[in-house]
């Protein structure tokens, strides 16, 4: 399968390493820095690999070469145009979180691929965590019984040097702030393990330390689910000195469960009134190995979509699970903006509602 890569920023090692782990034809690259895609093959060992093209027009590339599935990986802001060009050229997408910067944009993809007959992969690979799984399955067997609640914290550091690396980082146009760059993995699973359905959410976002940027640095909110069921969010960029923990937890009548690790990728606590004393101790303290906070979900996501073309089926993490998560951040965005809760569906929300919050 003949594949290639658009954006070789920082997130574009780990879409390589999948691509080599899941043998695809790595066709071209791409990216409106040339240096960018000297380093990323590079470092995957690949910079000799004269075969491999390289192109600082995506759209050259598409028309020049044969491909059957590409990755988008550019700053947020052009995902939605470029993800269209792709499924407008009938090429498979896997799109980097958030899939869009507004529902309007979210909907033209998912209306897009629909109509192309194309697959639309949203890249948040955290859903293949091995601790994430477990915890999907138990809620999938109905082990948890009724939900009661849950929460998802992100409490992570990001310092001047690291939006200085991109300028785009941090902007309404381009990115949005901690709840839509570092947040959105963990908002999504919070939402598709509650149960999905949303009544409505009442959020207050503040930026405290980040004066330099146009988005919030700390954001929290409530959640209610239509089943009945509440969850609070708490996400920010201002944990002194460094990353400290994205935890999960969730709470029914018959059992509690607590993910951690610094990107959901251990179990601290792991309760069920039909638990075994073999099944607790063999998942209470499970820890993956990461080389990084983005985990190992990159290579799994990728061979699912790779299955769901050959199969002709939904992808594990499909558009509308991309438009989701998006859904939820631009809803406590929208919340702290008019000071109100805000009911779902949203019809119509974008990043740029937001220019000027904190000016």
């Amino acid at each position: 399968m003949n594949y290639a890569l658009i954006g070789c920023g920082r997130i574009a090692i780990n879409h390589i390493t999948a691509v080599k782990n899941n043998q695809l034809n790595l066709v071209a690259v791409c990216d409106v820095a040339p240096e960018h895609m000297e380093m990323l093959l590079k470092k995957h060992q690949l910079e000799d690999k004269k075969e491999i093209k390289r192109y600082l027009d995506y759209k050259k590339m598409i028309e020049e070469n044969q491909i059957d599935l590409i990755g988008i990986a550019t700053e947020s802001g052009l995902h939605e145009n470029i993800a269209l060009d792709c499924i407008n050229a009938g090429i498979h997408v896997i799109i980097e979180k958030p899939m869009a910067m507004s529902i309007e944009g979210a909907n033209a993809i998912i209306k897009a691929s629909e109509e192309k007959k194309v697959k639309v992969a949203a890249c948040h690979q955290n859903r293949f965590n091995i601790a994430v799984q477990k915890m999907r399955k138990a809620v999938e067997e109905g082990r948890f019984g009724k939900i009661s609640h849950g929460s998802i914290n992100v409490r992570w550091n990001r310092d001047k040097s690291y939006y200085d690396q991109a300028p785009w980082r941090g902007t309404w146009a381009q990115d949005g702030g901690c709840l839509m760059n570092q947040c959105i993995h963990g908002i999504d699973l919070l939402r598709w393990m509650m149960g999905g359905e949303i009544e409505s959410v009442y959020g207050v976002t503040r930026q405290q330390f980040h004066h330099y940027l146009e988005a919030e640095d700390v954001g929290m909110a409530v959640i209610q689910f239509k089943n009945g069921a509440i969850a609070t969010v708490e996400g920010t960029t201002n944990v002194y000195p460094k990353n400290l923990e994205e935890t999960l937890y969730l709470f029914g009548e018959k059992g509690t469960v607590k993910l951690g690790g610094k990107s959901t990728n251990a179990i601290d606590v792991w309760e069920f009134e039909d638990s075994t004393e073999e099944e607790k101790k063999e998942n209470t303290g499970f820890f993956e190995e990461t080389s990084n906070v983005y985990g190992n979900g990159h290579t799994s996501l990728y061979h699912d979509m790779i299955e769901a073309i050959e199969k002709d089926r939904k992808p594990y993490v499909d558009a509308q699970a991309g438009k989701d998560a998006l859904e939820l951040v631009l809803a406590i965005y929208k919340s702290t903006n008019e000071n109100k809760k805000i009911n779902l569906p949203l019809k119509e929300c974008a990043t740029n509602s937001f220019i000027g919050r904190f000016k």
